[in-house]
């Protein structure tokens, strides 16, 4: 039987107090995944938590290299299984230099997925605009669409999330809409946009969607918008679940670094950052035993999906 997992990379996100004074995970009222999590927040105490549905892991984003994490060899650690900030020489980012463009284009988890028969999909849509400044060099790929590009998948378009089969930045379709120059899309409520996401997803063996606005609200110490992003990713996760099965298929939220946990300071943390698992019980337990940094999920990931003693990502 296939397996499916839905990976929810949350750009930006640390593992950090409970103190709602200073982290929006904290503050924010998110009662779908204070359910999963026996009533706690998403919080650096939550650590070790094993409940019926879900798990919370403490994972380093520093991996034994001094300095601050950064986006592009933090993606590029979830990405390849390598450590990235090793193999460079430190953390580098927010895009990825040439070295670590040549370790994600040399295989990464969309590639290693496709190479194995099963189906990937980076499910964020992308605007027109953005395909025309990649095309004239105005912009470059971040870690994440630059691996599905090396894999062969194409970019989700403004025609995909017409049709369901991608996704707007908040899920829902309202930011999308409120960009004048943008082309027409559908609107959901939160809990349509989880159903709808839940199905999507299920398309794939490995669906991943990139939540980057969280590290955006992180850098702009912006409280009020970070709150209210994850109340709405609350709402969104409620739908997600009522859609997924979660006795069979997995869904995994984690981070590159820490950042919008702590809005006490501008910029980046050294904070752990959270591997959020939720679907099996013998899944989440050898997670639980092998899962202690970034570089841990690609291989479980593949293991899950394929099976144990298929090689590394």
């Amino acid at each position: 039987m296939s397996r499916h997992v839905l990976f929810l990379f949350m750009d930006g996100v640390g593992l950090g107090t409970d103190d709602p004074a200073v982290n929006p995970l904290a503050a924010a009222r998110m009662p779908q995944l204070r359910k999963l999590l026996g009533g706690q927040p998403l919080v650096a105490s939550a650590a070790g938590f094993h409940g019926e549905r879900a798990s919370v892991l403490r994972l380093d984003a520093q991996m034994g290299v001094e300095g601050t994490p950064q986006s592009a060899t933090g993606q590029a650690a979830l990405l390849t299984g390598k450590n990235v900030s090793q193999l460079i020489g430190g953390h580098y980012g927010p895009k990825p230099n040439p070295e670590i463009a040549a370790i994600l284009e040399q295989g990464n988890l969309f590639s290693q997925v496709v190479a194995r028969g099963g189906k990937a999909a980076l499910l964020n849509a992308y605007p027109p605009q953005y395909f025309a400044n990649i095309e004239s060099g105005r912009r470059l790929y971040s870690s994440i669409p630059l691996a599905a590009d090396a894999a062969g998948l194409s970019l989700k378009t403004a025609e995909d999330l017409v049709s369901g089969q991608a996704f707007s930045a908040d899920f829902t379709g309202a930011g999308w809409a409120s960009q004048p120059n943008f082309p027409p899309a559908p609107i959901y409520n939160e809990r349509q946009a989880g159903q709808q996401l839940a199905l999507t997803a299920g398309q794939y063996q490995l669906a991943w969607f990139d939540y980057w606005a969280s590290d955006y609200a992180g850098h702009k110490q912006a409280m009020q918008q970070a709150v209210e992003m994850m109340e709405g990713f609350d709402g969104v996760l409620g739908g997600l679940l009522s859609a997924w099965d979660t006795s069979g298929d997995l869904i995994i939220l984690t981070s590159d670094h820490g950042n919008m946990e702590d809005m006490s300071v501008r910029g980046h943390t050294r904070n752990p950052v959270p591997g959020l698992l939720i679907g099996p019980g013998e899944a989440r337990r050898q997670a639980a035993d092998r899962l202690t940094d970034l570089t841990d999920l690609a291989p479980f990931l593949l293991d899950f999906l394929f099976g144990p003693d298929r090689g590394g990502a």
